[in-house]
């Protein structure tokens, strides 16, 4: 095993190769930092270019592009209160008000931070585990699925503070919105009044996006406001410099973050779309001090941040070895 991981990172790290991973890193972070755009659709606009290229050149590029999306679509997480990709949703509960604090420096140097931190404890996780992971995710089925959706649901429950009821119906209309279109197994098409787009489901980005997007936009239209809400004397202490020190101050919750980010992400399927609010959710449960969640607490940020990178190398797990 460590003479394959050798060989593998003589060839990464040789030319063209390294080359190619430069290019698909800058590549990923311009398309990260585009609401809505993220890795998937990065991948499908770089495949065509692959197919003239040698393997290890190929995977390079692809694979550079596709780590680094879930770092810079923290941007516009924190400095617009939208979500760049369906995995920094939950960045938005307290990224963006840390942003409204005038603190957007420190939000993003704990998000850049711990992001590395939790891509390399899901780089090793992937290297560990792929001999013995097969034979587990073989045995997950639809009511797995099933439960683990129903999991979902229960922390949005768990995060709506006193309003419980509230954030559980909200979790029921995701459900419902996710029943349009054509059915999985019959194909049978449901609740699509006539128009052919909504048969192919509405996209989960392309909801969040409107969810998020549109009320942020008309207030800072009608209120004619920058998004910070202090003035430039009340931001001290909030450069990249302190959000970097608030992670190490943490270290515990990136380390917990990271492991469940690389466990959700081994599940075909499932990871990006609920990683970030599992993390948010346990960190709300597990740490002291929670009535600053939502308001502009760093944890909040660093949770999802370090799992949402994690997630990639668990998430490449079944990839390679069952070919999902």
């Amino acid at each position: 095993m460590l003479e394959a991981l050798l060989s593998g990172l003589l060839q990464v790290f040789s030319w063209p190769a390294i080359g190619y991973l430069g290019l698909g890193i800058f590549l990923g972070i311009w398309l990260g930092a585009l609401p809505g755009v993220g890795g998937i659709t990065g991948l499908i606009l770089l495949l065509p270019f692959t197919y003239t290229m040698d393997p290890v050149s190929a995977f390079a590029l692809m694979l550079g592009m596709f780590a680094v999306t879930t770092t810079s679509d923290t941007i516009a997480s924190v400095m617009l209160g939208i979500p760049g990709t369906a995995a920094s949703q939950a960045t938005v509960m307290d990224g963006y008000p840390l942003a409204q604090k005038g603190q957007a420096n420190r939000a993003l140097g704990a998000a850049y931070t711990c992001s590395a931190m939790g891509g390399v404890i899901g780089a090793a996780v992937l290297t560990l585990s792929m001999p013995l992971i097969k034979p587990i995710l073989t045995l997950f089925s639809t009511p797995e699925y099933f439960m683990l959706s129903l999991l979902g649901i229960a922390m949005v429950g768990s995060l709506s503070g006193n309003s419980v009821a509230k954030g559980l119906v909200i979790g029921l209309f995701g459900m419902m919105l996710g029943t349009i279109g054509e059915g999985t197994f019959n194909g049978q098409a449901r609740y699509y009044f006539g128009i052919e787009y909504m048969l192919n489901t509405p996209p989960l980005v392309g909801v969040v996006l409107g969810l998020f997007a549109i009320p942020e936009l008309l207030e800072l239209a009608t209120k004619n406001t920058s998004i910070s809400r202090v003035s430039a004397d009340q931001t001290k202490g909030g450069g990249m410099l302190q959000g970097i020190k608030d992670v190490f101050a943490n270290w515990w919750l990136v380390l917990k973050s990271s492991t469940l980010g690389v466990y959700i992400g081994m599940l075909p399927g499932l990871g990006a779309s609920i990683v970030d609010w599992a993390a948010y959710g346990m960190a709300v449960q597990t740490t002291k001090g929670k009535t600053e969640f939502g308001r502009g607490d760093i944890r909040g940020v660093i949770a999802p941040e370090s799992a949402n990178n994690a997630q990639r190398g668990g998430a490449l797990i079944p990839t390679l070895t069952i070919g999902i």
